[in-house]
């Protein structure tokens, strides 16, 4: 057994939670924020067998696409403001960032 937990932007979380409920796998859905960007993320965490880890990573995959998105940095709240850029950046966002762990007993009651 395996608990698959999967971080994704807030976008792609719905879509996901469909695929995942359409190919019988059971996850909870926690709110999460991101360190770097302080957006929302949705962690979902997965059980299950070690046979279907494949097919769980491969709907992850396939419903979390990376984009560019534009983000204003933040201020430097001290120190060397000369550096500071305040103009806005494009970064990549999104996708998926996914850690398979194993599991020695499962319970359900």
């Amino acid at each position: 057994m395996k608990l698959i937990l999967a971080v994704v932007q807030d976008q792609d979380s719905n879509r996901l939670l469909s695929a995942l409920v359409e190919h019988h796998f059971q996850a909870t859905k926690l709110a999460s924020t991101g360190g770097f960007l302080k957006s929302g993320n949705t962690t979902f965490m997965i059980g299950t067998e070690d046979i279907r880890v494949e097919k769980a990573l491969q709907i992850i995959k396939d419903n979390c696409q990376s984009r560019d998105q534009v983000v204003a940095p933040i201020s430097p709240m001290g120190g060397n403001a000369d550096s500071y850029i305040p103009y806005p950046v494009e970064v990549e966002v999104g996708g998926a960032t996914v850690f398979v762990l194993p599991i020695e007993q499962f319970f359900q009651f």
